[in-house]
């Protein structure tokens, strides 16, 4: 047995096979839901993987997930794992033209969707000539015309496929793509080797704790733990860390609750009923609808079963922090930092200047704050690139030229260098100032949108906000802000806002452009979408959503 993902949760279904693992909650209103025991839930794993097998899918071949949150997300990349397959997360918000790009980068064999996206996926396969298997949940909606596709119902594979095991032996060096499109450009294929997701990813067994040694430790600890904790990843699944979430629950052996889509008051009702301990989310776009939603239609709702709330992918504010704390008081609150690129990196100090317009960071012995010309770490104060070193991943797919500008090694070991800039002090405490590739240069001075973003959410006008740069003939770029107004409070003007500013950051650094918006566009899974929000800031709120 090694450090195979597959292995591993074998091993648990094994060692506690009635316990329930898997709660797929379905949209509000249906009344639907499903629940899977850790063997049943391994047995219908077995019977996509049997139905890859059966239908061409090799080892080594990629296969997309183009789903909403549920069963049969973690089912098909469970599957996938046990057929040696490689699963591929697809952000399905992409139209056509995006998708068939991804297809094409990712090499996709397979493609798993859900019948909402029929129409979409029928515009993109033609111009993914690898594509040639797939398989579809669900069936079309009412009344809409449906695109001949030679696909397979996913019930009906399961339905006629073996539930046993019998596969090949697999390898801890066996491949997990993690796809990410960031916060601007084309979507990247970060190659991870399932040991080294499982140690930098999902904390190698316990991420609070010491990792295991050995892969078998992993059920030895699960048989002789019990049950009692329940995750609630709400974000969607096809992004990094909703689905690491899982998977660390897994290695708890734990039950893990789902929701098709966020929906704000539902995800709260459902940490009430199925006393959730442990819910993790991304940023102020997924964390201050539910503060919302306590302080207002569900005051008083008891979320008395909660043990932490966790967030990552994007900063909170202290606004929305100081919300939690007052409406949860004793939960903690966990601000994460991590990537794709690297998995975990450190939480959130306590540290604070008063100012709400930083993030400092407790990092992990693996991270450093380098020298991006030399890649050596800088000294204190000196501002340099994260980077973190050990079980870090094997490059971007199908990327040469971005793998070799991003990961490297040091004496023998793996390093990767991250777009966030940082400076370190003198305790090691890493104070993080934002992603390089979105820092303003203004009249030669840097600016970095996070750290203006933090301070504009304090205005009590302000509900969400992106701050980017736009051309300007005088100072080369202009610190611009695009505003979502909270709903019921007045629209504030450039003067109100850059007021708001001057106490808390350097004049160079305060917005010189408002745009207000009726909403923020963001990822699903609560990412900012830069590349949108300098195109309403450089031609106004009616510019194109990109």
């Amino acid at each position: 047995m090694e450090f195979n993902l597959a292995d591993l949760f074998e091993s648990i279904a094994d060692a506690v096979p009635e316990r329930e693992a898997l709660v797929h909650l379905d949209h509000p209103g249906t009344g639907a839901e499903r629940r899977l025991t850790y063997a049943g839930l391994d047995r219908a794993a077995n019977r996509f993987a049997h139905h890859l097998l059966d239908s061409g899918v090799r080892a080594g071949d990629h296969v997309g997930l183009h789903l909403y949150n549920g069963v049969e997300y973690l089912q098909t990349v469970l599957g996938c794992l046990k057929a040696r397959a490689v699963p591929v997360n697809v952000n399905y918000r992409y139209v056509e033209d995006e998708l068939a790009l991804l297809y094409r980068d990712a090499d996709l064999t397979a493609l798993v969707f859900d019948a909402e996206f029929t129409e979409r996926v029928a515009g993109a396969l033609g111009r993914a000539p690898r594509l040639r298997h797939l398989l579809r949940v669900g069936g079309p909606p009412d009344a809409a015309p449906e695109p001949r596709l030679p696909c397979v119902p996913y019930a009906e594979a399961e339905r006629a496929a073996s539930p046993e095991r019998g596969f090949a032996p697999r390898s801890g060096d066996d491949l997990f793509l993690i796809y990410t499109g960031g916060t601007t450009g084309l979507p990247k294929g970060v190659m991870w080797r399932q040991e080294d997701l499982f140690f930098s990813g999902m904390g190698g067994g316990a991420p609070t704790g010491e990792p295991v040694r050995r892969p078998e430790e992993v059920a030895e600890r699960v048989a002789a733990g019990g049950a009692g904790l329940v995750f609630f990843p709400m974000a969607p699944l096809m992004h990094g860390t909703a689905t690491l979430t899982a998977f660390i629950a897994f290695h708890f052996g734990q039950k893990v609750v789902l929701h098709r889509k966020f929906v704000p008051e539902e995800a709260l009702r459902t940490v009430a009923r199925e006393k959730v301990t442990t819910a993790s989310l991304v940023g102020d776009a997924m964390l201050r609808p539910l503060l919302d939603a306590l302080a207002g239609p569900l005051r008083g709702l008891d979320c008395s079963s909660l043990l932490s709330v966790s967030s990552s992918g994007a900063l909170l504010s202290r606004t929305v922090r100081e919300q939690f704390s007052a409406l949860l008081p004793g939960v903690p609150l966990l601000d994460n930092f991590g990537s794709s690129e690297s998995g975990f990196n450190g939480t959130a100090t306590a540290d604070d200047d008063g100012r709400g317009a930083a993030l400092t960071l407790r990092v992990n012995e693996r991270t450093s704050v380098v020298d991006p010309a030399t890649l050596r770490p800088v000294a204190v104060g000196e501002p340099g690139r994260i980077a973190l070193r050990g079980h870090v991943p094997l490059g971007y797919y199908n990327d040469p030229v971005k793998t070799a500008e991003t990961f490297f090694e040091v004496r023998g070991e793996r390093w990767v260098l991250l777009g966030d800039m940082a400076t370190v002090d003198e305790r090691g405490v890493v104070t993080v100032l934002g992603r390089g590739s979105q820092c303003i240069n203004t009249g030669g001075e840097k600016v970095y949108p996070e750290e203006v973003e933090q301070v504009l959410k304090d205005h009590p006008d302000v509900y969400d906000v992106l701050v980017t740069g736009v051309p300007d003939a005088t100072w080369g770029t202009r610190v611009s802000a695009v505003v979502q107004v909270r709903a019921g409070a007045g629209t504030p003007s450039l003067a109100e806002i850059q007021e708001h500013c001057r106490a808390r950051l350097a004049g160079y650094k305060i917005p010189r452009r408002l745009v207000t918006v009726e909403s923020i566009q963001r990822s699903p899974s609560g990412k900012a979408d830069y590349r949108w929000a300098r195109s309403v800031a450089q031609y106004g709120s009616r510019s194109r959503r990109l």
